[in-house]
């Protein structure tokens, strides 16, 4: 049985990445996971996923990537869950130094230790050559990733993350009032389109990279729109549960 790394997991999609991948422990045996603090509420339901689950927990970023390369045997999926928002970084300079820095920082020690398969949540509408500086940075982070040549690596682009944020977020918040209004109506065609479900997406990535994993996909870079995110997150979840 192989094993997994996530970082971001105090996160929305972070925390449930940790949390299916202790329930389906199908493919990945062992969850490791990197964080400031510990994770809110223990996604370890049993005593076998409790002895699963290696979390490694410093407010010093600078002794990630080392804690990485100490991992034996190395992971064989990194996941990563890491963002902020401009306001929590305190601007974008900031925000930047967060998610495209310790990104590729943590990336590249992933791959020098041995890992085989990268998963990033990135966002709809990331583009490097874009005027918005938020899709530049994601696009920016999409493409230095791929440089770094994993065997595979797998790039899901969500867009509107619905969810409960332990943060205020009044915008978004509003937003995913309406999701979830639209959604009671009908969730294919006036939710699935614009907003998925913090839950759906970390099942897609899970999914995505047991199929890597088990050879089921052979795919170089594999992007996920919404639709894909819907398909393996949800569709496909719910006929093997």
């Amino acid at each position: 049985m192989e094993s997994a790394l996530v970082v971001g997991c105090t996160g929305l999609v972070g925390a449930q990445i940790v949390a299916n991948l202790l329930a389906n422990p199908r493919v990945f045996s062992s969850v490791h996971t990197i964080s400031r603090r510990a994770l809110a509420n223990s996604p370890a339901t049993t005593s076998a996923a409790a002895a699963a689950l290696h979390p490694y927990e410093s407010k010093d970023t600078q002794s990630w990537a080392p804690h990485i390369s100490s991992i034996s045997p190395p992971p064989s999926a990194f996941f990563s869950a890491l963002g902020t928002t401009r306001a929590a970084a305190g601007g974008f300079d900031n925000q930047y130094k967060l998610e495209h820095g310790l990104n590729i920082e943590l990336a590249k020690a992933a791959k020098a230790a041995g890992t085989k398969i990268y998963v990033l949540i990135s966002a709809s509408g990331a583009n490097k050559n874009s005027f918005v500086p938020y899709s530049r940075m994601k696009g920016e982070i999409e493409e230095d990733i791929k440089q770094l040549d994993f065997d595979h690596t797998v790039i899901l682009q969500p867009a509107l993350i619905c969810g409960k944020r332990e943060e205020s977020r009044p915008a978004e918040a509003l937003f995913q009032g309406l999701a979830a209004a639209l959604g009671s109506l009908n969730q294919k065609y006036l939710k699935d389109t614009w907003a998925q479900d913090d839950v759906v997406i970390a099942r897609a990535a899970v999914a995505a990279a047991e199929k890597l994993q088990t050879g089921q996909q052979t795919d170089k870079v594999w992007v996920l729109g919404g639709s894909e995110i819907i398909k393996l997150g949800r569709t496909e979840w719910k006929a093997q549960e």
